[in-house]
């Protein structure tokens, strides 16, 4: 049957066909590794849903096309480590330009436009019902992240110039960051356990110790490693705004909420704080007379 799609068009269509086929394959594997039965069948279900695309696909390319094993393997070890709903939407993000050779082959086409419909509603319904833990303690990692990085960015900054001992600041940092994050989990499970059950509150104030306790360590660690004060706190600030780049990405992509407002609004509050602290130090060492 001779649909007159031109050579362009049939090199898009063998293109969306692997993007297909890799898809199936991604989703097959992860409805095997998820535990939970409702979002293993979700993504089975999906997961047929590109299998029958590929093959409608096949009747006008009239070829069958391999997966990208690559992808496969980067986007099942991505959803095992930052969770399914992060994974296939990231994953999502990449298929555009598929969608709209759907889209405008749709127009000539009724068995593309179906596909079309499918590829924009159908499967981001199902993404949006995946019962996923991670994403519902997202608020409990927010409060522990953002408390962390502005609280202790702050304190560094200002242990910087009281102290200038990269192991005395560390000292300082780790037991006011481990302290710090032991209050704030025991806050969280107090505030939590007044409106849900006590499993529930006790999840929710280990993943908001548990950002703090990280986030502590990562800004930390180049007091432990180097002797150089200012090069530590250059090194600590980077990697505050390298921490809040990469979480606002993943709430970005798995919540679907604007990345560049969210990046900007936290990382001037910590900065602000950051240099706020640095001054106080500054002032402190020198009215005081403190000289270590």
């Amino acid at each position: 049957m001779n649909y007159n799609i031109d050579a362009d068009t049939m090199k898009s269509l063998k293109k969306a066909q692997k993007n297909e086929i890799t898809e199936y394959r991604i989703y097959s594997k992860l409805s095997s590794f998820i535990k939970n039965e409702h979002n293993s069948n979700i993504l089975r279900q999906i997961a047929e849903d590109e299998l029958r695309h590929h093959n409608q696909l096949k009747k006008y390319t009239g070829t069958d096309m391999k997966p990208n094993v690559l992808k496969v393997y980067f986007y099942t070890f991505i959803s095992l480590i930052f969770g399914i709903t992060f994974g296939i939407k990231l994953m999502e993000k990449g298929e555009d330009a598929a969608e709209k050779v759907y889209a405008e082959l749709g127009k000539n086409i009724e068995e593309f436009k179906s596909i079309s419909k499918e590829e924009n509603k159908h499967e981001k319904e199902l993404i949006e019902i995946i019962e996923e833990e991670k994403l519902q303690f997202v608020g409990s990692m927010v409060l522990g992240l953002n408390d962390a990085l502005v609280e202790l960015t702050g304190t560094l900054a200002g242990l910087t110039f009281a102290l200038k001992n990269t192991r005395l600041i560390a000292l300082s940092g780790l037991i006011t960051g481990i302290a710090a994050s032991l209050s704030m989990a025991a806050s969280e499970y107090l505030s939590t356990r007044t409106e849900q059950e006590s499993s529930h509150a006790l999840k929710s104030s280990l993943y908001t110790g548990g950002a703090y306790v990280i986030t502590v360590a990562c800004l930390v660690l180049p007091y432990l490693l180097l002797s150089n004060y200012v090069l530590s706190l250059v090194i600590t600030i980077i990697a505050a705004i390298l921490i809040i780049l990469v979480f606002n990405f993943y709430i970005s992509v798995a919540k679907d909420l604007p990345f560049k407002q969210r990046f900007f609004e936290m990382s001037a509050i910590s900065l602000g704080v950051a240099v706020i602290s640095f001054i106080i130090g500054y002032l402190v060492r020198l009215f005081l007379g403190v000289d270590i």
